[in-house]
């Protein structure tokens, strides 16, 4: 399966500080990978890196067999142009807006008119079983309805990738299933999707490949079950063995 997208040497450094260490991988078109690590490993500067939202300091970034970034060449292909949908741990949901007009505001921003912009969002509402919630306003809603309102807003756009950045640390225990079942029903969909996290479901029961990170670097990456089950390097073994606890 084709590369969607293609990361070589990239690496990120602030001051003497090395985050991430000439990271290099390959995620395949229509995969679920899942970046396994601790606090601190790399994982949502990478997830930034590949969206665009930071630049890496050297290295090339590949979306679809076309440079994004590149270091060597001054290529920086800006986030907006990089057909990308990024769901944050925040939800980060415009708090004066009502729920339908959250995720109609990426069309907005691209200029489609209000009954088409108004017609896709209310689609991915149904979509997401948030159908008839509509008018209420964030806060009106309980944390993972927020998430599923988030990841709506990501899929208004029609991305060739999503990218999520520990979409249930904000979520009481309760709700991590919500949003677990939402990205396994999109899971297989055609779309490329990326998750940043900490939490085992994801990995274990969703994704189709796990990278595991530690220190800015990649230790172990593979197809999820052999990860998980079978890893091969020791900080992988003591960093689920930590988890599993």
């Amino acid at each position: 399966m084709a590369a969607m997208i293609e990361l070589t040497g990239v690496a990120k450094r602030y001051g003497p500080v090395e985050v991430l260490s000439a990271l290099s991988l390959g995620i395949a078109a229509g995969s679920f990978t899942s970046l396994l690590g601790a606090s601190g490993c790399g994982k949502t500067t990478m997830l930034n890196m590949i969206a665009g939202l930071d630049q890496p300091s050297a290295g090339d970034i590949r979306i679809q067999d076309t440079l994004a970034f590149s270091s060597r060449r001054g290529i920086d292909v800006p986030a907006h142009r990089r057909n990308m949908g990024y769901v944050f741990q925040s939800y980060a949901l415009w708090p004066h807006m009502r729920v339908i007009d959250n995720v109609a505001y990426p069309l907005r921003v691209r200029g489609i008119g209000v009954a088409e912009r108004r017609r896709a969002a209310q689609a991915m509402l149904e979509r997401l079983e948030l159908d008839a919630l509509p008018q209420r306003f964030p806060f009106e809603l309980s944390g993972g309805q927020q998430q599923r309102v988030a990841i709506a807003r990501a899929l208004a756009m029609q991305p060739e990738v999503l990218l999520f950045d520990e979409p249930t640390s904000a979520l009481d225990p309760e709700l991590v299933g919500e949003v677990l079942r939402v990205l396994t029903d999109l899971a297989g969909t055609g779309v490329t999707m990326v998750i940043a996290t900490h939490e085992m479901g994801f990995a274990r029961d969703v994704a189709h490949n796990v990278a595991f990170l530690q220190g800015g670097r990649i230790v172990e990456y593979g197809k999820a079950r052999q990860v998980i089950t079978a890893p091969r390097h020791e900080r992988t073994q003591a960093f689920l063995r930590r988890v599993a606890v």
